[in-house]
């Protein structure tokens, strides 16, 4: 279900691989909270288009602060869908 964008940029089995990989040390996740959303047009590295990007102040079991960024794109069929996801 991630954007084009996304899905040309890795295959599913090596994000789920590369996701488990930074996700699972972290335990379980415990608060996360909006910190920042902003609209961007032209965002570097990436083609133009509508997208916002969502800052989240996150805990998890055994890291207690860390930042999740999710970026989102609009995409052609008006739906909007995951273009990014990292973790601090």
């Amino acid at each position: 279900q991630a954007s084009i964008l996304f899905q040309a940029s890795i295959d599913q089995d090596d994000w789920r691989k590369s996701l488990q990989a930074a996700r699972s040390p972290l335990g379980s996740l415990t608060t996360r909270t909006l910190a920042t959303s902003e609209n961007i047009d032209q965002p570097a590295g990436a083609p133009d288009g509508t997208y916002v990007r969502c800052v989240f102040n996150s805990s998890f079991e055994n890291k207690k602060t860390a930042i999740e960024t999710v970026t989102l794109i609009e995409e052609p069929d008006g739906k909007w869908r995951v273009a990014g996801y990292f973790i601090k």
